[in-house]
């Protein structure tokens, strides 16, 4: 694995090939607005640098472990000036450089699958809160609306006092309503600087112009729903991997143990005599024969195939439960959207009109006005459910990464 080949932009760029022919053009921009972004991110830049760093870790594994040695001697005895030089090379007997090659290649997986994992908490962690963004500032437009609707209804229930049409307590009552609503209104507001900040936390150049999530992306993302392959999620890919590097590291130990030879040969002159030799040595692992190494190395693999496992089960219930839980909120704003039908929206001019006529009083209709506040609420609550649902189960399968990933 290459740095360049672990590119986030590379990645991300992709969504648009599950996406039909008319929104391409738009997904197009979105998505590499997107990748730019989440590339840009400090968490995202330090995953690619890591992975770069393991990428070399894994090339210097396939080197050559022994390089040749050279020693060059030189006396004098009376007269003669005597000299020697000598070559000599340690071979790999017990094949060390094939265990290694073989980690190199884990640990190139395991850095590849690490990078995923951190291109897909980033990305999850935007669209959670560009969703939460969007909510807010939906939920920020109601209560402005509300205290609008509120003032211009104190202006005419004061009119309405003075002409005598209303007593002094319908006027106590909406003050009081009023007064509840500014407070609402506030916690609206500073909702909406929160997401806000998280945004832009996440989403270096995002402006809140730039909106949400296009309504066209989310067709691309049910549709992948029922698409899962928990093997495939970089975090079991990524803990897959540890456990498969431990256990090559354990065969690089248990092959290290074996004694390695060395090979020489010299040659030179002593006292005018010219002179050969052939040297052979080899270790004799006699004090320590590294059997405790072995067993540890053996014990590392083994606590890091448990801890696979150990992810892979809490991965296949997480994954349960993430759908069952966007089961209930997506079936919930269904039944809701059936319900409202355009009702909420007309409601407020309709209550009006029954209030000016007198078909409801003025606790009635505040009552009735607060009520369809917390309905149209209720809606865009069970919305950023729903769509918070649908992220958090495409990425407990995984599946929002191959969204955006080659």
């Amino acid at each position: 694995m290459k740095a360049s080949k672990h590119s986030p932009r590379a990645m991300l760029c992709s969504l648009l090939l599950f996406i039909p022919l008319f929104g391409q053009a738009e997904t197009v921009n979105w998505t590499n607005w997107l990748t730019g972004q989440i590339s840009k991110h400090p968490d995202v830049m330090a995953a690619t640098e890591q992975a770069a760093a393991r990428d070399a870790d894994a090339e210097a594994s396939e080197q050559p472990l022994y390089n040749p040695e050279l020693s060059v001697g030189a006396d004098r005895t009376g007269s003669e000036n005597n000299f020697e030089a000598g070559l000599s090379q340690t071979i790999d007997w017990s094949d060390q450089q094939g265990a290694l090659k073989d980690k190199a290649k884990l640990i190139r997986l395991s850095a590849e699958a690490d990078l995923n994992e951190a291109v897909l908490a980033q990305t999850s962690e935007s669209l959670f809160a560009l969703v939460e963004w969007r909510a807010a500032t939906r939920a920020e437009e109601i209560a402005e609306s509300q205290q609008h609707r509120l003032d211009a209804l104190l202006e005419q229930v004061e009119q309405r006092q003075q002409a005598g049409d209303l007593g002094r307590t319908d006027a106590e009552l909406l003050f009081l309503s009023l007064s509840q609503q500014l407070s609402e209104l506030a916690q609206a507001k500073a909702a909406v600087d929160q997401a806000q900040a998280r945004v832009r936390e996440l989403l270096p150049d995002w402006r809140p112009q730039d909106g949400g999530i296009p309504g066209h992306i989310w067709p691309a993302l049910a549709s992948r729903v029922d698409n899962d392959n928990l093997l495939a999620h970089p975090s079991i890919v990524a803990a897959r991997a540890r456990w498969q590097v431990l256990r090559s590291e354990a065969e690089v130990v248990s092959r290290r143990a074996a004694a390695s030879p060395t090979v020489g040969l010299s040659g030179g002159r002593d006292g005018g005599e010219n002179l050969v030799g052939l040297t052979f040595s080899i270790p004799l692992n006699v004090r320590n024969n590294y059997r405790a190494e072995i067993q540890a190395a053996n014990r590392r693999s083994l606590e890091a195939e448990a801890r696979f496992q150990a992810l892979y089960r809490k991965q296949q219930y997480g994954l349960a439960g993430a759908r069952a839980a966007w089961k209930q909120y997506d079936t919930q704003l269904s039944r809701w959207t059936e319900l409202s039908q355009g009702r909420v929206q007309r409601s407020a001019d309709l209550l009006e009109k029954q209030w000016q006529v007198g078909d409801l009083s003025t606790s009635e209709y505040l009552q009735a006005l607060g009520q369809r506040a917390e309905s149209l609420k209720t809606g865009i609550e069970l919305e950023k459910q729903a769509q918070l649902g649908l992220i958090e189960l495409l990425s407990q399968s995984g599946e929002l990464i191959t969204l955006f990933q080659y």
